[in-house]
């Protein structure tokens, strides 16, 4: 019996995930942005990947409002993050990557697509896209919005 079949979803998952920021943490500091907070990861790499509002990206961090915002107001003060009136609504502001958010989120996507490279290496393309099956699986459990219509 492999090591893992005694070991539950949820540590394997903690295990797993922690393979990932080890990787992420250390391409940061190897690039200069030691600075960055834990949940800042997400938040700038989300921020690189799609185009979506704050407010869609923060329903997803898992933290509350007032935590979110903090973590912005950090991010903005460390130079990652800009806040700017929107033009087309004047009462809203956005947020966008500064350069060095910009660079950072390059260094995150860099340290992930390696880790990704390094498990398809082990394990085949095909074991990779039914693990991702699987783990969408998991997380329409809890959100069933996110399960495609």
């Amino acid at each position: 019996m492999p090591w893992y079949d005694d070991i539950s979803m949820p540590a394997l998952l903690r295990a797993a995930r922690r393979t990932y920021g080890t990787a992420i943490r250390s391409a940061l500091e190897d690039a200069g942005f030691d600075d960055v907070p834990r949940n800042g990861v997400f938040l700038l790499a989300s921020l690189a990947r799609a185009n979506e509002p704050l407010s869609e990206i923060v329903k997803y961090l898992g933290t509350s409002k007032q935590a979110a915002g903090q973590l912005t107001d950090t991010l903005v003060a460390r130079g990652y993050l800009e806040r700017a009136v929107d033009p087309a609504d004047r009462r809203r502001l956005t947020v966008t990557l500064t350069e060095r958010g910009s660079a950072a989120a390059r260094a995150i996507r860099g340290a992930a697509d390696a880790t990704d490279a390094a498990i398809t290496a082990k394990v085949g393309a095909e074991r990779i896209a039914q693990t991702r099956r699987t783990l969408a699986a998991l997380i329409t459990l809890r959100t069933p919005e996110a399960e495609p219509g």
